[in-house]
C-alpha cells in the first residue's frame, strides 16, 4: 500500500494568500489520492476559503497559527521571536515528524533561516542551496544556488554540483547530468577568484559529469543539466529569466493584435503557440527545494498563482518518494569515509 505524503502549507504566505494556496491545496488532493495537506494559518480565514470547494476533508486539515512573517522583517529575529507564524508552526510540523515536507510562498529569508534553524542540516552538508528547476528548449535545468547563499566558498559550490546532480538523475530521469559553472567565458582561466577556485575543485570531482564553464546565454538552449553558481549570480539569472520571458510574452501579444491580419494568424496559431508557452512557464515544475536538510523545505515564488502551489505540493510527493534526503546523506558519508581512507 502506498504511503500517504503530508505536506504543510504556509496558507498565509505570498502575495495571492490564502485564496491561490488554499486554490492549489485543493487541486492537489483532488489531483493525487496518496497526499495530505495541512494547511498553517489563520483558521477562520482558511475555513471560509475552503468552503468554496469540494475535496476530502479527510485530506485538507488545518493547523492555527495566527502570526505572520512579513518580508520586511529580519528574518532570524522574526523565526526567533514569532513562534506563532505560520512558516515557524509549519516548519515545526516537519521537525516532528507530523509533516514530510513545507511549501511556503512566504518570506524567502524566513524560509530559509527557519530551515536551516528549526529542521536543521543533514550532517555533512555545509550549506544548503536553494534549486529551482527552470525550463530551456530542450527540457529543463537545475540552477543552484539560486538565493540561500550570497556569499559560498569553493567547498560550498563543489556540494551544490554534487547534490544538484544527484537530484537531476533522481528527480528528471537524466542519467549522468551535465554540470557546469558559471562563467564569463568557456576558458578555464576566466572568471572571478570564486570560480577559479572552484573550477579545478569540480574538474577533480569524479562522481560528476564536469564539463567546464558555461556562459548566461547558453543556460537557455540547455547545454547544461545541472548550473553551478553563488546565490546571487544565480538570483540575478533567474530574475532575469523570470522578467525577460514575461517582457517577450507582452511584446508578442502586442504584436499578434495589432492588425487584423495578425489578429487571425494569432487564432490560427493559437494551440501551437500555448504548447510553446506551456513549455516554458516554470510553475509547471513547481518550487525551489532547499537541498541539505534533514527535512524537505520548498520555497515558491511570492506571487504564486494556484497552480504553482499544486505542483510544489506535488514535487513534495516524488521527493519523498525517491528518498532524496536518504540518497544526499548516504552520498555524503561514501565521500566522508572515502576521505578518511585515501
Amino acid at each position: 500500500m502506498q504511503k500517504t505524503i503530508t505536506v504543510a502549507v504556509d496558507a498565509m504566505g505570498g502575495d495571492n494568500a490564502p485564496k491561490e494556496i488554499v486554490k492549489g491545496a485543493v487541486l492537489a488532493v483532488n489531483d493525487k489520492k496518496d497526499i495530505k495537506v495541512i494547511l498553517v494559518g489563520k483558521e477562520d480565514v482558511i475555513r471560509s476559503e475552503l468552503a468554496l470547494y469540494d475535496y476530502d476533508k479527510d485530506r485538507i486539515i488545518i493547523v492555527a497559527a495566527e502570526d505572520n512573517i512579513t518580508n520586511n522583517e529580519a528574518p532570524v529575529m522574526a523565526i526567533r521571536r514569532k513562534k506563532n507564524s505560520s512558516i515557524v508552526v509549519a516548519l515545526n510540523l516537519v521537525k516532528k515528524g507530523e509533516a514530510d515536507a513545507f511549501v511556503s510562498a512566504g518570506s524567502t529569508g524566513a524560509v530559509l533561516a527557519g530551515g536551516q534553524l528549526i529542521i536543521g542540516r543533514i550532517k555533512g552538508v555545509q550549506r544548503p542551496p536553494l534549486a529551482p528547476i527552470i525550463p530551456t528548449v530542450n527540457g529543463a535545468s537545475l540552477l543552484i544556488d539560486c538565493g540561500a547563499n550570497v556569499d559560498a566558498r569553493p567547498s560550498h559550490l563543489l556540494q551544490f554540483a554534487k547534490m544538484g546532480s544527484l537530484y537531476v538523475e533522481n528527480v528528471l530521469g537524466i542519467k549522468n547530468p551535465r554540470v557546469a559553472i558559471v562563467n564569463i567565458g568557456a576558458e578555464e582561466e576566466k572568471g572571478n577568484m570564486l570560480v577559479k577556485e572552484t573550477f579545478p575543485l569540480l574538474k577533480e570531482a569524479s562522481d560528476i559529469n564536469f564539463i567546464g564553464s558555461i556562459e548566461a546565454r547558453e543556460i537557455p538552449y540547455g547545454a547544461a543539466d545541472v548550473i553551478v553558481c553563488e546565490a546571487f549570480v544565480g538570483n540575478v539569472i533567474l530574475k532575469l529569466y523570470e522578467g525577460l520571458g514575461m517582457a517577450l510574452l507582452k511584446k508578442v501579444k502586442e504584436g499578434l493584435m495589432s492588425t487584423l491580419r495578425s489578429k487571425i494568424g494569432a487564432l490560427l496559431s493559437k494551440s501551437a503557440l500555448k504548447g510553446t508557452l506551456k513549455a516554458f512557464d516554470s510553475s509547471q515544475y513547481g518550487g525551489a527545494p532547499l537541498l541539505g536538510l534533514k527535512g524537505l523545505v520548498v520555497k515558491t515564488h511570492g506571487n504564486s498563482k494556484s497552480n504553482e502551489i499544486r505542483n510544489s505540493i506535488l514535487q513534495c510527493v516524488t521527493f519523498t518518494e525517491l528518498k532524496i534526503n536518504e540518497k544526499i546523506e548516504k552520498n555524503l558519508h561514501e565521500e566522508d569515509f572515502k576521505e578518511k581512507n585515501d
